[in-house]
C-alpha cells in the first residue's frame, strides 16, 4: 500500500512533461513552416522581376533593373543584386524577411536568371 503512495501523481507530471515537448516540437513546425514560405516567396520573387526585367531588357531598355526592383518590391522582397548579360539574360538576387519570433528577423534569398530562348540550332 506504500508504494502506491509514493507514485500518486505521477502521470500528472508525465503528461505535463509531453505536453512540454509536443509545444516545444510544434513552435519549432511553425518556425520551420514560416522560413520554408519565405524561401519559396523569395523563390517566386526573383523569377517574376528576372522575367519582368529580360522583357525589357529584350527591347533593349536601359531600365531593366529598376522595372526588376519594382517587381520585387511588389512582391514583398527587396532587390540585391541585377545584371543584364549577353543576349538580353538577366540574373536577380532578392532577399525576403521573415520573422522567428524570438530568434529574430532574419532573411531568405531568392536568385533567379531569365532571357530569350536560344536560336534554334545555336
Amino acid at each position: 500500500m506504500s508504494g502506491e503512495r509514493d507514485e500518486r501523481g505521477s502521470a500528472t507530471v508525465w503528461v505535463l512533461a509531453l505536453s512540454a515537448v509536443l509545444a516545444l516540437v510544434a513552435a519549432a513546425g511553425v518556425l520551420a513552416g514560416a522560413a520554408a514560405v519565405a524561401r519559396h516567396r523569395a523563390a517566386g520573387a526573383a523569377d517574376l522581376a528576372a522575367l519582368a526585367a529580360a522583357g525589357r531588357a529584350v527591347l533593349g531598355d536601359p531600365a531593366a533593373c529598376a522595372v526588376a526592383a519594382e517587381t520585387a518590391t511588389a512582391n514583398g522582397a527587396e532587390l540585391t543584386g541585377c545584371a543584364v548579360g549577353e543576349g538580353s539574360v538577366v540574373d536577380v538576387t532578392v532577399e525576403v524577411p521573415v520573422r522567428l519570433g524570438r530568434l529574430g528577423v532574419h532573411t531568405a534569398h531568392g536568385r533567379a536568371r531569365a532571357g530569350p530562348a536560344p536560336a534554334p540550332g545555336a
